[in-house]
């Protein structure tokens, strides 16, 4: 681990090799898993505002999640968190024509409905970023499910960091992730 600025963040975010391939995952870590994505406080009002624009690309179950429970939840560990459908799937998960599991915020970001992308935790995936008083860790989340996209990264040699480049950026800003691509190539 190494310390930059204000976050200590794990060697792996430099040094494992990633790229999402959802021609082969199709999205499972949006299906799968224990919980909802974790949200920041700004973002609950973000959901809020933005829901009435992204219901119409949602799924019906989505919909009835979200309705139930509101826009977004406080797991039984106090974390905010986007609702699940089904103690499943995001309730924001909508599917192609070939089963692969897409977020209807973002597709309704691409078709300029909305201005927020996502949740920057979905963003960020694989990279997860833990806040404390006194810094943030930044790691890698390492999820077998996840596989074909560390075969993919290393195929393509693309390191985590650079994967995740504008959503690090996005959570940090353009100065911290200068700060951090000179790390990398003075590890080299």
């Amino acid at each position: 681990m190494f310390q930059l600025g204000k976050t200590i963040v794990s060697e792996d975010i430099i040094e494992k090799d990633f790229v999402c391939n959802l021609s082969a995952c199709k999205g499972i870590c949006c299906v799968e898993g224990e919980a909802g994505a974790p949200l920041d406080k700004e973002e609950t009002k973000i959901l809020e505002e933005i829901y009435p624009k992204v219901k119409p690309f949602l799924r019906q179950e989505g919909i009835d999640s979200i309705e139930a429970n509101g826009t977004w939840v406080t797991s039984d560990f106090g974390e905010l968190e986007t609702p699940l459908v089904n103690h499943a799937e995001c309730a924001y998960v909508i599917f192609d024509d070939k089963g692969t599991a897409l977020c209807a915020i973002e597709e309704a970001y691409n078709k300029g409905i909305v201005d927020w992308k996502k949740p920057v935790s979905c963003h960020l995936y694989p990279v997860r970023v833990k806040d404390y008083s006194e810094f943030s860790a930044v790691n890698y989340h390492k999820w077998d499910i996840c596989d074909d996209a560390c075969s993919l990264g290393a195929e393509l040699q693309v390191p985590v960091y650079k994967f995740v480049k504008e959503a690090l950026i996005r959570k940090f800003g353009e100065n911290w992730y200068m700060g951090l691509e000179k790390i990398a190539e003075e590890r080299k």
